[in-house]
């Protein structure tokens, strides 16, 4: 996953420390592949996938529009192109301040799962369109979401009739399967539930118009994953199944899926010791770590490819660590990772597939390390 370019980049450049290098056309092609894939849906890219500005002016000028969490993700957008009815609020929990600035700069389409929310908004953006967001299971996914998001199909009745009554235009319904999830029937269960959900309200003489399918497109780590094209022939199929021939509006919110594979980091050896004479499984330190971007190994959950000059060599299982004096900076000890027995003090790896949620990750100086530096090529 480590491009030419990359590789040719951190030749030239040899930049001090960690650092992420993003190679944008990598970027363009998953965009182009989405759009191959998903001719009918509009492309929100999930800002908090990776904001970089190099990033969102290249999108924006694709055409593609933007899922924001914050006030500060939407003037990132706006400030790389993008108009505001291109850009989502996509966070379901908004202080009312943050829903009235938003409203200020144009903004009308706002995600809620709660009739406080909705009131939130009919308040500070009136008039908006809304849409409530649909508990998921997350079956499948590598990354699950919690239940912090989202409510149960029947509530979000509830709460789009609360926003029709409170005068704000109940647009539709969305959901998210779970990042990096590789079952594609998850959007079978997902849209199953969106169309409930529709029948219920259309009952009431509410018309939702539009679906929102989320992210959780995938991109490749040690697995293979299944192209955009995969998804969109089972995300049409599923859509046939459930809306017929009245298919909504739909979107999608990739960010992993655009920008993951389009990322490398570079990292360095910086101990190799065991924690007895006769253990027979090494400890290998890196000079990054959960704080340093990688926090997606929490739990083991994301195991990212990790490749180095030596890796023709036997290789054995290690620990695999960061550089903070914080016993909870281990990356992968429950399965052990398999690297090079020649692997020594200051040889360089790259871990392949971290364009996303890597630098956003990256603790402000924690233990004094700087946040990671990144480069878009």
């Amino acid at each position: 996953m480590a491009t030419q370019r990359i590789l040719d980049f951190l030749a030239t450049r040899r930049p001090n420390g960690p650092c992420l290098v993003v190679d944008l056309d990598v970027v363009r092609d998953n965009f182009r592949a989405f759009e191959k894939a998903m001719p009918e849906s509009k492309i929100y890219y999930a800002v908090k996938a990776n904001p970089a500005p190099e990033i969102l002016r290249l999108l924006a000028a694709m055409g593609s529009s933007f899922d924001t969490a914050s006030v500060a993700e939407i003037e990132m957008a706006m400030d790389a192109g993008a108009p505001a009815e291109r850009i989502s609020f996509g966070n379901t929990i908004k202080k009312e301040r943050d829903v009235a600035r938003a409203f200020e700069l144009g903004i009308r389409l706002y995600a809620v799962d709660s009739v406080e929310e909705v009131e939130k908004v009919a308040r500070a953006a009136p008039g908006s369109r809304v849409f409530c967001r649909v508990l998921a299971d997350g079956e499948g996914a590598e990354w699950p979401l919690s239940r912090k998001f989202g409510c149960v199909p029947e509530m979000a009745v509830d709460v789009l009739r609360h926003a029709k009554s409170l005068g704000l235009d109940a647009y539709g319904v969305s959901f998210h399967v779970g990042s990096q999830q590789t079952d594609l029937s998850a959007w079978d269960r997902a849209l199953g539930d969106a169309k409930m959900v529709f029948e219920k309200l259309a009952a009431e003489g509410i018309a939702l118009g539009m679906v929102n399918m989320g992210g959780g497109f995938p991109t490749r780590y040690l697995k293979d994953v299944p192209a955009a094209q995969a998804y969109g022939q089972a995300i049409f199929e599923y859509l046939s199944k459930h809306f017929g021939n009245n298919i909504p509006e739909t979107i999608i919110e990739p960010g992993r899926g655009m920008v993951g594979n389009a990322g490398v980091i570079r990292s360095e050896v910086v101990l190799i010791s065991k924690k007895a004479d006769n253990d027979n499984v090494r400890w290998v330190f890196l000079d990054i770590g959960k704080f340093g971007g990688l926090a997606e190994t929490m739990d083991e959950a994301i195991r990212y490819p990790i490749v180095t000059s030596r890796d023709a060599d036997e290789k054995s299982p290690c620990v695999l660590a960061g550089p903070t004096c914080d016993s909870a900076d281990v990356l992968y000890e429950k399965a052990p990772y398999p690297l090079p027995l020649s692997l020594t003090i200051g040889d360089e790896v790259l871990i392949e597939g971290t364009g996303a949620y890597t630098t956003t990750y990256s603790a402000v100086a924690f233990n004094g390390f700087e946040p990671l530096r990144s480069y878009v090529i």
